[in-house]
This record gives structure tokens, C-alpha cells and sequence, in this order.
């Protein structure tokens, strides 16, 4: 389902319910040859997976890239990558409670604050009880690490949530690497929590204010992760045997 939502602007601030018990170790990650891999605690080293779907349908990259010029090419990538992470961290923190802190780094950010501010009541509306947010997540079935948005009740139904910026209104046939990135981070919580996440919710807002509310089913998108992960190990670590301890998905997925 793809929704382009209004809601009115409010300047009340909602405070956000977190759930106790729920805690995850943390593990630590290093880039190597421009691969992120993460050690979990028990010393086995699992490649993120961004990584492992940094390779997928890159020819559109590359035709955009060599259109325009590596100087604009990197210019522009370097100014949304900001821009996406200063409102993801407005978003942490507001899901936090931390109300102070996005007083301090609305400074100097100002189109960042504004995008926050048309999603602040999206967040407030949907947004239920918090699990986990910015938290390292790993599968020693898959095989997989990765560091998780935000993980809560949405619309009454426990999801991943990611929060994504953009220059204009996305189609929704852009986001299937987000959603196979959300499907694996249900995986990595499901294994770690024995708690089962079907839901994926992506939320897009667009420098022009629109906000977009993506919702899938991670279902659809497992094959896709198997496929990937499959392919990564293949080309990048051969001896690794991928899903030697079950048959299929990981178990209660299906």
C-alpha cells in the first residue's frame, strides 16, 4: 500500500511509550575494502546488508552518474546523504523524548527541521509502542548484520520502520531495495527476540513537504533476501556455506 498523507501542523509534542526488557547486545563494525561487517559476540564476522545489496540494479546509477558528471554526481549524493541522516536523527531523538536535543541541532539545519516538522505528526498519529530504535541487529542464520531505524507498533501493528528523505515524490517501484533491507532486519529481530515482525513501513519525506507512507509485507520480499544473500557470499566468500542449519527460511517466517 502507497499513501501521500496530509495531516494538519501541530506544535504540541507527543511522548513516545518504550518498551522494557528488550535488549539486544550491541556489536561493533569496520569497513574493509568498502565491505561494512559486523562482528557479533560470539566472533563471527556477517557483512551488513547494505552491503550486501550495494551491488543490485546499479545500472541506473551508473547511466545517472556518467549523464551528469562524477563532480555533480558526488555533490548531490553528498548533500542527500546529509540531509537523510540529519532528519533521521531528528527522528530518533523525538521518538526518544529528547525534545532538547533537536532545540540544539535545528541550528544550522534548516531544511532538515522543516522536513522533520511535516513528518512530526505522521509520527505522532501512527507510531505506538517503541521496541528498539538505532540498534545493531544479526543473523548467524543468513548470515547478516545490519543497524535497524526504529522498531514500534505502527497503525496497531508491530513493524520496521525506516525513515527516508528525497528530492521529489518517490514511485513505489524505487524502494524494493528498502524493502528488502526492512524484511531482513525482521529477520535479524525475530532471531534475536524470537518476536515475529511481518510488517514494513517505509516513510518518505520530499524536500517540497510531501510525505509518503510506504507498507509491505516482508513475505513478498524473502526470496529477494535469499537471492541476494546467495549471490553476495558466491562472489565475495565461497568457502561460507548460506543456510546450512535449515532447510527453506528461517523458521515461523512462513
Amino acid at each position: 500500500m502507497t499513501q501521500v498523507v496530509e495531516f494538519p501542523k501541530t506544535k504540541t509534542s507527543n511522548t513516545f511509550t518504550h518498551k522494557e526488557g528488550v535488549t539486544i547486545p550491541e556489536i561493533k563494525a569496520v569497513t574493509k575494502d568498502k565491505i561494512r561487517l559486523y562482528t557479533t559476540p560470539e566472533g563471527n564476522e556477517y557483512p551488513s546488508i547494505t552491503t550486501v545489496l550495494a551491488g543490485r540494479n546499479k545500472a541506473g546509477l551508473h547511466e545517472w552518474r556518467n549523464r551528469v558528471g562524477d563532480d555533480v554526481a558526488n555533490y548531490i549524493s553528498r548533500k542527500a546523504a546529509t540531509r537523510g541522516t540529519q532528519v533521521h536523527h531528528f527522528c530518533e531523538d523525538y521518538i526518544n523524548n529528547d525534545h532538547d536535543k533537536i532545540e540544539e541541532k535545528k541550528k544550522g539545519r534548516f531544511l532538515a527541521h522543516c522536513m522533520f516538522s511535516q513528518l512530526k505528526p505522521f509520527l505522532d498519529e501512527n507510531i505506538g509502542l517503541v521496541h528498539l530504535q538505532e540498534t545493531s541487529l544479526w543473523s548467524d542464520y543468513y548470515k547478516l548484520a545490519g543497524r535497524v531505524d526504529c522498531i514500534a507498533e505502527y497503525k496497531g501493528t508491530l513493524s520496521v520502520i525506516d525513515f527516508k528523505t528525497s528530492t521529489k515524490a518517490r514511485e513505489d517501484s524505487w524502494n524494493e531495495n528498502y524493502y528488502i533491507q526492512g524484511s531482513a532486519y525482521a529477520e535479524m529481530y525475530q532471531e534475536r527476540t524470537q518476536e515475529q515482525i511481518n510488517q514494513i513501513v517505509i516513510l518518505v519525506v520530499t524536500e517540497d513537504g510531501t510525505v509518503q507512507e510506504f507498507i509491505k509485507d516482508k513475505k513478498t520480499y524473502l526470496h529477494l533476501l535469499d537471492k541476494e544473500i546467495g549471490m553476495y557470499y558466491n562472489k565475495s566468500r565461497p568457502e561460507v556455506k548460506v543456510y546450512q542449519e535449515f532447510p527453506g527460511l528461517l523458521p515461523g517466517s512462513w
